[in-house]
């Protein structure tokens, strides 16, 4: 049996979290909580372990130490599609796109973990199967609305510029319905005013109840919209406050060189 708690506050918690390869430790020791309906920015230098520790909460890795809770549950042991279905998502830095269909096939992905159909059910075109694939494209539609899409959902992925390819990886999470958001670098390689528009999105995704942890090296994204930084540097985390405290604090400024945010 798994272990359980009593709900606190938090909706995610993560506890002396560590993970070594090998020597290295890319994780170390690393706590912090998220409670509902917050925006946490993860910053820090490239190699600081913001990526790794995305890859432990969705359950791509394990952790050699520390744990891991969400809701209620300790996520120990469950695989990456389990603690999707408990209503953890995330868009990658590098795009997960499945060029060989639609827009609209690519969300459609996303919420068939949300479908009661199996593969065998959905080859024989079972009656139900049927509504219920209505329904997934009818969501799938809803969620490319959300993102500003929609006009576009039977054009090829690829046909999208760089930054609206980024909306639909944002629209396939959306799609599994999740309660909390795991944003690696949405905002890599946008321009100006598409980090802009990504910035609306992001409130209007918190808006809906849906609560954000996004890791992020566009400083102008992570300190306007955060409610709380977190800075990682060689897998620890040395600051963790909101946007002007962390600007102010001098491991921080240390860590990025005398780099001003």
């Amino acid at each position: 049996m798994q272990d359980t708690k009593p709900l606190n506050h938090a909706i995610l918690e993560v506890k002396q979290l560590h993970k070594a390869f090998g020597g290295l430790s890319a994780v170390h020791n690393v706590s912090f909580s998220v409670d509902p309906g917050e925006i946490v920015a993860i910053i820090g230098p490239n190699g600081s372990g913001k990526t790794t520790l995305f890859n432990l909460i969705c359950g791509f890795l394990s952790p050699s130490k520390g744990e891991i809770w969400f809701e209620s549950r300790n996520l120990k042991g469950f695989t990456a599609h389990q603690i999707a279905s408990f209503g953890i998502a995330r868009t990658f830095q590098i795009l997960q796109i499945f060029t060989n269909m639609s827009i609209v096939e690519n969300v459609m992905v996303g919420r068939h973990l949300r479908s009661r159909a199996g593969m065998l059910e959905t080859a024989f075109r079972l009656p139900y199967t049927k509504v219920e694939e209505e329904n997934i494209f009818k969501e799938a539609m809803n969620k490319l609305q959300t993102v500003g899409l929609v006009k576009k959902a039977l054009d090829p992925p690829l046909s999208l510029p760089f930054g609206k390819q980024k909306l639909l990886e944002i629209a396939r999470a959306l799609a599994t319905e999740p309660k909390l958001l795991l944003m690696d670098e949405p905002a890599g390689g946008l321009s100006t005013h598409e980090i802009e528009e990504l910035a609306q999105l992001i409130y209007l995704i918190r808006d809906n109840g849906i609560t954000v942890l996004l890791v992020e090296h566009r400083m102008e994204l992570a300190m306007g919209i955060a409610d709380r930084v977190i800075v990682l540097n060689f897998g620890e985390k040395i600051a963790e406050g909101t946007p002007a405290d962390v600007q102010a604090n001098k491991q921080v400024i240390a860590a990025y060189l005398g780099e001003e945010f």
